[in-house]
C-alpha cells in the first residue's frame, strides 16, 4: 500500500466514522484517498481549531478517540489549542497531521514547522514517521495511548513522500504492545480496604467525582451511583464530572468550586471523610490548599499517577481505573458487618445548607436576566434527547448551575483550558455524533466570535445545532473582574462594534433568533427547538449581571460570597484580604 492508503486503513481498523479537517498540501495524498472511500466521513471544518474542537466535542459525546487531520505549518500550529485542551481535560485525540518531505525536514521549507517539538509539551505522545512500514503500527499505537489509562491527545506527524512511499500494511490484531507505556488499571487491594475502613467509620463523609468518571465509561458512572446509594453519602462534582450522579438524585449537592453551590463547598470544608473519584484537585476546586477540607482524611482514586498527592496530599492514594476501583470497593463495601456511625446529623447540615438560596437572584420584568434565561432553557429541554456545549465565560458557569444533567457525556466544556471558541465547533462534533439529537451550545457574545466561522461547517453538514448566545455585550467575566478587583476600570471588555446576529445567522444560511423580553423568551427558545435548521439566538441579557456564588481568590470553602452578600464593598474587601490575587 501507499502511506496514504495505510492511513485510511488504519484509521478504519480502529473504529473510525468521522475525520474533522481542513486539506493542504502536505496531506494532499491522504485527501486524495479519503475521496475514493466511503467507510468515513470527513466533516470539513472551516479552521483547524475547530477541527480540534469538533473532535473534541465528538470524543466527549461518544466515548470513542476524536479524529482530528491538518496540513504541515499553519495547519499543525493551529491545532495546538484544541490537543492543550484536550490534554487538561483528558479528551482522547488522534491528530495526524501533514509534514514536509524528510528530505525538506530542517531546510525551512514551505509550511514547515519543528510540528513534534511544538506539540510535545500539549500530548501525551508524538511521533515523527520516517518509515512508511512503521505507519501502521505508528497509528495503532496511537489510538492505544490516547484511549488508555488517563486519555488524552496524540500527534502522528507524517511526511509528504512517506504517503507516498509504498510499504507493508501491519493490522492491529499483530500490533505489538508498547512495554514502556502499560498503565495501571487494577487498584491496590490493601488501599483499598483502607479506604472503605475510613468511609465505613466516617461521620461527615462526601463523595467528590470527576471527569475521571465520565472517562472510565458507563459501567464506572453505575458503579459510582451504587456506591452512593449504599454509603447514603452526599455527592458532589467537579465541573467536568456533570451529570455522573443525576441532578433529580437525593444526594446530589451541586457543583463545588469557585462558582460551585453553597451546600458542596460547605460539605466539602467540613467533611471528615473525602472520596475523590477520578478529580485532580485544581486551583477552581481546592481554593486555598492549606485550609483546604482542613479536618478530613482523604481517599484518592486515580488512574494517572501524577495526580496523586500532587496537589493536596491525601491519606489512601488509590493508583487505577476508577471502574475497576469502584467495582471493587461497593463489594467490600456490601460485606461489611456490624452498625455504621449515623450520618443524621450530618445531613440535618447539609439541609440547612440547602436551604441557602446560592444561586438566587432578582428577577425582572423588563430585561432578560441570564440566570432566568437558563432556567428557562433548563426548563424546555427537560426530558428530551439533549447535549449542552458551552464557551468560557460567566455563561458557562451559569449553565453549570442552572441545567440540570441526568446522564454522563451530555455536558461538553472546556475546563482546564478554558478556551473560548470551544462551544461552536463541539457542538458540530456532537451533532455528528448524535445527529438526532439537540444540540445547544450556550454561549457568550465574545466567545462566540473566537469560532464563528464554524457555522458554515454546521450548514454545509447537515447539523442543526442551537447557538444560544447571553448576549451582555460585554466580556462578561473579564468585566466581573474588572469591576470587582480594578476600580470598575473597564479595559476593553466592552465590545463596542457587535455584529447583528440574526443577520449573521441568515448570511450563513442558518435561522436567527433575536429576544430581549421575559414575557416572549419561552415561546422564542421554543422556536429555536423546534427548528430544522441551525440557529444563531441572539438572547440580549442584563449587561452588569455577576456570578455568584464566589470565593474569592485565597480564600477557603467556608469564605464563598453568595448572592446577597455580594455587594462590591463586600467582593472588594475579601479580595483584599486574600492579596488582590487575580483569578
Amino acid at each position: 500500500m501507499t502511506g496514504a492508503e495505510i492511513v485510511l486503513q488504519a484509521l478504519k481498523e480502529n473504529g473510525v466514522e468521522h475525520i474533522f479537517g481542513y486539506p493542504g498540501g502536505a496531506v494532499l495524498p491522504i485527501y486524495d484517498e479519503i475521496f475514493q472511500q466511503d467507510d468515513i466521513q470527513h466533516i470539513l471544518v472551516r479552521h483547524e481549531q475547530g477541527a480540534g474542537h469538533a473532535a473534541e466535542g465528538y470524543a466527549r459525546a461518544t466515548g470513542k478517540v476524536g479524529v482530528m487531520l491538518v496540513t504541515s505549518g499553519p495547519g499543525a500550529t493551529n491545532a495546538v489549542t484544541p490537543l492543550q485542551d484536550a490534554l487538561m481535560d483528558s479528551i482522547p485525540l488522534v491528530c495526524i497531521s501533514g509534514q514536509v518531505p524528510t528530505t525538506l525536514i530542517g531546510s525551512d521549507a514551505f509550511q514547515e514547522c519543528d510540528t513534534v517539538g511544538i506539540t510535545r509539551p500539549c500530548t501525551k505522545y508524538n511521533w515523527l514517521v520516517k518509515d512508511v512500514n512503521e505507519l501502521a503500527n505508528v497509528i495503532h499505537e496511537a489510538f492505544r495511548i490516547a484511549q488508555s489509562g488517563r486519555p488524552g491527545p496524540v500527534v502522528v506527524d507524517v511526511p509528504k513522500d512517506i504517503q507516498f512511499a509504498r510499504g507493508h500494511y501491519s493490522p492491529l490484531a499483530g500490533h505489538p504492545i508498547r512495554e514502556s507505556y502499560r498503565p495501571t488499571t487494577e487498584g491496590n487491594s490493601d488501599a483499598i480496604a483502607a479506604a472503605v475502613e475510613l468511609m465505613a467509620n466516617a461521620r461527615r463523609p462526601v463523595i467528590y467525582s470527576g471527569g475521571g468518571v465520565v472517562n472510565s465509561g458507563p459501567e464506572a458512572t453505575r458503579l459510582l451511583r451504587e456506591l452512593v446509594e449504599i454509603t447514603n453519602f452526599p455527592i458532589t462534582s467537579t465541573l467536568m464530572g456533570l451529570g455522573c450522579y443525576p441532578a433529580s438524585g437525593k444526594n446530589w449537592l451541586g457543583m463545588l468550586g469557585m462558582h460551585g453551590s453553597y451546600q458542596a463547598n460547605m460539605a466539602m470544608h467540613d467533611c471528615d471523610v473525602m472520596v475523590c473519584v477520578g478529580a485532580r484537585f485544581d486551583d477552581r476546586i481546592t481554593g486555598r490548599v492549606d485550609a483546604f477540607s482542613p479536618n478530613s482524611k482523604k481517599i484518592h482514586i486515580d488512574i494517572d499517577p501524577s495526580s496523586l498527592n500532587k496537589t493536596i496530599h491525601v491519606d489512601v492514594p488509590i493508583l487505577g481505573d476508577v471502574g475497576l476501583v469502584l467495582e471493587e470497593m461497593v463489594r467490600r463495601y456490601r460485606a461489611l458487618k456490624g452498625e455504621r456511625p449515623s450520618l443524621a446529623a450530618w445531613w440535618d447540615n447539609v439541609e440547612r445548607w440547602r436551604g441557602r438560596d446560592c444561586f438566587a437572584y432578582t428577577p425582572s420584568k423588563d430585561v432578560i436576566m441570564p440566570q432566568y434565561a437558563l432556567e428557562r432553557l433548563n426548563a424546555a429541554v427537560k426530558g428530551r434527547d439533549f447535549y449542552i456545549t458551552t464557551e468560557v465565560g460567566q455563561h458557562q458557569m451559569w449553565a453549570a448551575q442552572f441545567i440540570d444533567f441526568e446522564e454522563p457525556n451530555r455536558w461538553m466544556t472546556s475546563g482546564g483550558l478554558g478556551t473560548m471558541g470551544y462551544g461552536l465547533p463541539a457542538a458540530l462534533g456532537v451533532q455528528i455524533a448524535h445527529p438526532g439529537s439537540l444540540v445547544i451550545d450556550v454561549a457568550g457574545d465574545a466567545s462566540i466570535q473566537m469560532c464563528i466561522q464554524e457555522m458554515s461547517a454546521a450548514i454545509q453538514h447537515n447539523a442543526p445545532i442551537k447557538i444560544f448566545i447571553m448576549n451582555n455585550q460585554y466580556m462578561g467575566m473579564v468585566r466581573q473582574w474588572q469591576q470587582l478587583l480594578h476600580g470598575n476600570r473597564l479595559s476593553h471588555s466592552y465590545t463596542e462594534a457587535m455584529p447583528d446576529f440574526v443577520k449573521l445567522a441568515e448570511a450563513y444560511g442558518a435561522e436567527g433568533i433575536y429576544c430581549d423580553d421575559p414575557a416572549e423568551l419561552d415561546d422564542a427558545i421554543q422556536r429555536m427547538i423546534d427548528s430544522p435548521k441551525p440557529v444563531i439566538f441572539d438572547c440580549r441579557v442584563a449587561n452588569l449581571a455577576n456570578c455568584f456564588p464566589m470565593i474569592p481568590s485565597g480564600k477557603a470553602h467556608n469564605e464563598m460570597l453568595l448572592p446577597d452578600e455580594a455587594n462590591d464593598e463586600a467582593v472588594a474587601t475579601a479580595i483584599d484580604a486574600a492579596g488582590r490575587q487575580l483569578v
